[in-house]
């Protein structure tokens, strides 16, 4: 979660052209703190982020909806329904491939 919090802060901070000392003085803590936020090392972020979210004129909801994303790709439900998908399309490519070795064997005794 830090890591994409971090990116999500680094993307934000750039797109207003900051610097993460412009960035870190705004939250009164020292440079290194905060490029250790954006790198995804610490979690001070949640400490700071009605700040963080003044900072870069966005809502909590914002910054977190990338963790948000990530557990729906990751929970049990998708994973199962993204496995059924990749089971029905290799069951749809064997029937495919069946089809050509029958095609493939029925040209070769007419030859």
């Amino acid at each position: 979660m830090n890591i994409l919090i971090g990116n999500k802060l680094k993307i934000l901070r750039k797109n207003k052209d900051m610097s993460q000392e412009e960035a870190a003085d705004y939250l009164h803590i020292s440079q290194s703190a905060y490029a250790r936020m954006e790198s995804g090392e610490s979690c001070s972020w949640a400490n700071h982020i009605f700040k963080i979210c003044k900072i870069f004129d966005i809502a909590p909801e914002d910054l977190l909806k990338v963790e948000m994303k990530q557990k729906e790709i990751t929970s049990p439900d998708s994973v199962i329904q993204m496995s059924d998908n990749v089971i029905e399309q290799y069951e749809e490519r064997i029937k495919e491939l069946k089809k050509i070795i029958k095609d493939l064997k029925a040209n070769k005794k007419y030859q």
